[in-house]
């Protein structure tokens, strides 16, 4: 039996095949040329038992063509990994056989690998989050140079809403209205850019069973619905509410040991757009549910601010968690009981 490991960058890959005892019969650089790396493992593709991939930030074209060609892919959670730290030497080609040796003892930390034809429509979602966090610095640039020229306070409702006559009433300096100006044809080129993507989203999430279910979620409206399922993917892959809890980022991140925390673990494991959404959801759900409000102020009563607008996050992922599993609506009893 042989397993194979790849060591994924920019422009290359170094791919590493070993047998069961753990000899190396391959290990070269290659450029990032599917057609080369298949050629490479051809001649080991009958015994092979899996091709272990790092989730770098350029993995869909290799993981894609790969599974298309018939091989068994394994995506490597890299943040779960951690060689021994007393290494001499650590290279390319060591990390590319350790993790073929970490697959075959079954030690492997596995990342889900998203479907290709469901990973277009998520990718447009967090498209449409960068979008939108562009357009909120085009606002507080106005903001500021308002405040800076003119003393004028302006929020970001009246912002979106000036026109060319309206900027030139300001009667500003000729080079500070130009790059107003600048500001604005952004800003209104974004606007319009959002509002195609949220129409996009909405069209084909609001067919699917898991966006109605969410959306009856006090706090939960189109936008975050379709990002908390596209996020998601299949709920079938968290084996408890837990797990999705922490996949969510909305669990602690502490090491305890003889009963007293000694340090911290991996904070930012987990998915940093499920954990916007659901704060986001958290902030909806204090003004439409008096439930949602008189939970969070018991707890800020005894923490934080932050601390309880994290609690109530937590309790809406495992409310959404169940949703999705069981296919049932929001119960607001359930929930906050």
């Amino acid at each position: 039996m042989k397993y194979c490991g790849i060591d994924l960058h920019s422009n290359n890959a170094v791919v590493a095949v070993i047998d069961d005892q753990d000899r190396v019969l391959y290990c070269k650089r290659l450029t990032n040329d599917l057609q080369l790396i298949m050629a490479a493992l051809e001649p080991h593709r009958d015994e092979l038992q899996g091709v272990v991939v790092e989730a770098t930030f350029n993995w869909y074209w290799l993981v894609d063509g790969l599974i298309a060609a018939g091989l068994a892919l394994h995506l490597a959670n890299t943040a779960a990994i951690k060689q021994y730290e007393g290494l001499k030497y650590a290279g390319d080609e060591r990390d590319a056989v350790f993790l073929a040796h970490i697959f075959r003892l079954g030690l492997l930390p596995e990342g889900y690998i998203y479907p290709p034809a469901e990973r277009a429509l998520r990718d447009l979602a967090r498209k449409r989050l960068q979008l939108v966090q562009q357009r909120t610095l085009h606002i507080l640039s106005i903001e500021s140079l308002l405040a800076r020229q003119i003393n004028l306070r302006m929020n970001g409702e009246h912002v979106q809403r000036l026109d060319d006559k309206a900027i030139r009433a300001f009667g500003l300096p000729a080079h500070v209205e130009r790059a107003l100006m600048a500001n604005m044809v952004v800003l209104r080129t974004l606007r319009s850019e959002i509002v195609a993507l949220e129409t996009i989203l909405h069209h084909e999430a609001r067919l699917r069973p898991e966006f109605v279910m969410l959306k009856t979620t006090p706090g939960i409206g189109n936008v975050l619905a379709a990002t908390i399922m596209l996020e998601t993917g299949t709920i079938a892959r968290f084996a408890s509410v837990g797990q999705f809890s922490s996949y969510c980022r909305c669990v602690d991140s502490k090491r305890i040991s003889n009963g007293k925390k000694k340090g911290e673990g991996n904070a930012k494991n987990g998915n940093k757009y499920l954990a916007w959404a659901f704060i986001e959801a958290a902030a909806g759900a204090l003004c439409y549910c008096p439930q949602a409000r008189s939970f969070y102020d018991r707890k800020k009563a005894r923490r934080l601010p932050v601390v309880a607008m994290k609690a109530l996050a937590h309790k809406l992922a495992r409310a959404s968690y169940y949703m999705m599993r069981d296919g049932k609506p929001f119960e607001v009893k359930r929930c906050f009981n």
